[in-house]
């Protein structure tokens, strides 16, 4: 049955009325990465599930966009990691269009912030460590997983995962060549904080040539 117009009916009648304001002490700071800090704490002090899911934008040389979430492992002010299969479609649009975009979105206390930058490729060492921290089903996933491939049937996954886990019995397994992290260094940033009538707060960075921050306060 055709539902499209009972969900349409039920999207145009979604309008929820941000109440928690903005602080005008955020207009104050001068590093973004501070305030990105402390918004991300109080994300995760108020129960945001998976406060480091974030979206990524990238696009192709020819400039064919798409999407997806991530998940943050590291960011410090050199920029925002996260660990992927470079042979996947977002590795290999990064390795051939650096330029990119971060957004990340926590509901429950209505702030939203952008990030627009480029990505490079993190070192074989903060690869190697972040991989031996994963757990063992997740390795052994990375060498048996060609992500974004055709997958001709789930039979065919598991006997792969089945034959790495043998050859990696009593073992530590290895990073695959093949795999590891890109740091999304950002020029951008955007706190949005939801206000009531659509007239909400919005704090700009920019970076400079000089490599300073300039602040802005946009108009809703």
């Amino acid at each position: 049955m055709d539902n499209s117009k009972d969900l349409n009916a039920y999207i145009l009648s979604q309008r929820l009325n941000y109440g928690k304001e903005f602080s005008d002490t955020y207009s104050n700071y001068d590093n973004p990465f501070t305030l990105f800090g402390e918004w991300f704490q109080l994300a995760m002090n108020e129960g945001s599930g998976e406060p480091h899911a974030m979206n990524l934008a990238t696009a192709t040389s020819t400039f064919h966009v798409s999407s997806r979430i991530v998940l943050l492992r590291d960011f410090t002010e050199q920029g925002f990691s996260f660990f992927t299969n470079y042979q996947s479609k977002k590795g290999q649009d990064l390795l051939s269009q650096k330029n990119c975009a971060l957004n990340f979105y926590w509901h429950n206390i209505e702030k939203q912030v952008r990030i627009e930058g480029f990505a490079e490729k993190v070192s074989t060492t903060e690869s190697d460590d972040y991989f031996a921290t994963r757990p063992r089903e997740s390795q052994i996933g990375a060498w048996a997983s060609a992500q974004s491939e055709n997958l001709e049937s789930r039979d065919m996954l598991h006997n792969k995962i089945s034959e790495l886990e043998k050859r990696y019995t009593d073992m530590p397994v290895p990073r695959p060549p093949h795999w590891g992290g890109f740091r999304v260094v950002p020029n951008y940033f955007e706190f949005w904080q939801g206000r009531e009538s659509r007239l909400h707060d919005r704090l700009a960075f920019t970076l400079t040539d000089d490599e300073t921050w300039t602040r802005q306060v946009l108009q809703p």
